[in-house]
């Protein structure tokens, strides 16, 4: 009896040992994307990115927004290890204040979920027509909200194109 008990909690053990966190098979380039002051009623746009940091090819089962003002699109595909994959999450702006919206990031073969969010402020065309003579709109920062590895990606926005440091 002994012997069965001992081999069901090693089997047990094994079983819970198997699954993945999502830590371990992909990285995100940012984790937190502030979209800066947003015009209301126009929507903005975050890209984030996922490396698969894995041995074995990832699939995003899901990137799922929490509330009906964001959308979300994805890579569908199999991402192979070392390759990267996108995350697209678009913040609709229709009401004025704060942006702190959360989405929902599930991996195939991983037993958590992890969360990304976007962050910024929406104002009114009176307010966002002074804040761009002002030329505080010229850029948004994203913070990779991991603990001990904060880079700073500033994203620089001109009408033709946006460029992004890494500090």
């Amino acid at each position: 009896m002994k012997k069965l008990l001992v081999a069901i909690m090693a089997l047990t053990s094994l079983s819970s040992f198997a699954q993945k966190k999502a830590d371990d098979v992909a990285k995100l380039n940012v984790e937190t994307y502030d979209l800066g002051k947003v015009k209301q009623n126009v929507p903005a746009t975050a890209t984030f990115i996922v490396t698969n940091i894995g041995k074995e090819d990832l699939l995003i089962d899901e990137a799922k927004p929490t509330c009906g003002c964001t959308i979300s699109d994805y890579t569908k595909s199999p991402i192979a290890p070392g390759k990267t994959g996108v995350i697209h999450a678009t913040y609709n702006a229709a009401n004025l204040g704060h942006i702190d919206k959360t989405l929902t990031l599930k991996f195939a073969g991983t037993s958590d979920i992890k969360f990304i969010k976007l962050t910024g402020d929406v104002l009114d065309s009176t307010a966002y027509a002074k804040a761009k003579t002002d030329g505080s709109l010229n850029k948004s920062e994203s913070v990779n909200a991991s603990p001990g590895t904060a880079k700073k990606t500033t994203i620089v926005k001109s009408s033709s194109a946006s460029k992004a440091k890494t500090e």
